[in-house]
């Protein structure tokens, strides 16, 4: 009686071929994906940007560094406060950074009128890979 099935060579070069194409295809894969958060990033912080815009139309003054981006949510509580308050706020809830880390807001701004920004993928403040409302145009072409 002959058994049949693969030969050990028959199994070993479908497992080289699965090896070979992985490492064709994943990289590729890879590189999309932080590509793609990288594009979140800077789409989250232009709609923030928008929000904030809308803040400053209503009441004369951006949200402060204190207040935060909260601000746009919920009616500040500390100084200055809004005079023009919508109900359900100026956005609906804060977004996340694609690592999972809430975004940031520095106003009066270091290098704008308002700094909003993204500690990146390495999740450290004040490196080069941050994500921000003065660099986001590289992100979003």
């Amino acid at each position: 009686m002959k058994t049949k099935g693969f030969s050990l060579i028959e199994v070993m070069v479908v497992i080289l071929i699965i090896g070979i194409m992985t490492a064709i295809v994943a990289p590729n894969i890879i590189g999309s994906q932080e590509e793609a958060q990288l594009k979140k990033a800077a789409i989250d912080i232009q709609n923030i940007e928008g929000a904030l815009q809308m803040y400053k139309l209503r009441n004369n003054v951006f949200p402060t560094t204190e207040q935060g981006l909260e601000a746009l949510v919920e009616e500040p509580t500390i100084e200055p406060l809004p005079r023009n308050f919508p109900v359900g706020g100026f956005i609906q809830r804060l977004p996340e950074d694609p690592w999972g880390n809430p975004y940031t807001l520095i106003s009066p701004g270091e290098l704008g009128l308002v700094d909003v920004f993204s500690n990146g993928p390495d999740q450290e403040p004040g490196t080069d890979d941050d994500i921000g409302n003065w660099n986001i145009n590289e992100y979003l072409n």
